[in-house]
């Protein structure tokens, strides 16, 4: 069997419509505590409208007009959301195991989305332009120097950083967070232990 067959007879297996598009779940998913993943969604849906609407007018229209400052202050608001039901729906997915029953590579995968974030929105932090941008820019290039990293990304280099924020970053992170949500819907949402503790029993009795 190639390798294209493989992908495509795994694919049909595990991306049913069924599974991308359920009608119906179990009763503990009504739970909060499984809404944060849909939060973290949301507020990063209006992230990226409002940071693709700053990058096409530029940095001009939203420094010194009154849609511009609106838009600024939906994106900051945004990111300051998306890192709050992020870091929520992370500390809940580790305390519930998610890495439980072959969901290994969702936990990987959503670790590394927050992970691409907070260098993503360390970038944009850097973008801003003010005296604290500039001050931690200059402190920071030390940090990189020390790491080594220096030769692979000038952080004091505006262009270079202002790039890698509106475009390789969130490029990166959307292929991460679609690649996290289709393994989630491949393996479903995990069960809490006890609802998996219950299956696991009525399992055994059939």
């Amino acid at each position: 069997m190639n390798w294209t067959k493989s992908m495509r007879t795994t694919v049909t297996e595990k991306l049913t419509w069924d599974n991308l598009l359920p009608s119906e779940q179990p009763i503990y998913v009504s739970s909060l505590v499984y809404s944060f993943g849909v939060f973290t969604l949301s507020s990063l849906v209006f992230t990226i409208m409002s940071g693709v609407i700053m990058a096409a007018y530029g940095p001009t229209w939203y420094q010194y007009s009154a849609a511009g400052a609106f838009f600024r202050s939906v994106h900051f608001w945004s990111v300051q959301a998306f890192f709050f039901f992020m870091t929520m729906h992370l500390v809940g997915q580790f305390f519930m195991g998610s890495w439980r029953e072959g969901r290994a590579m969702t936990w990987v995968l959503g670790a590394l989305s927050f992970g691409v974030s907070v260098i993503t929105a360390f970038t944009g932090y850097l973008s801003r332009g003010d005296f604290f941008s500039q001050w931690n820019q200059v402190q920071s290039k030390d940090a990189f120097n020390g790491a080594g990293l220096d030769g692979f990304l000038n952080i004091l280099n505006n262009g270079q950083v202002y790039g890698l924020h509106i475009a390789v970053l969130p490029l990166i992170l959307i292929v991460l967070v679609g690649w996290h949500m289709v393994a989630v819907r491949a393996k479903g949402v995990v069960p809490p232990y006890q609802a998996a503790h219950v299956q696991k029993k009525e399992g055994e009795k059939r």
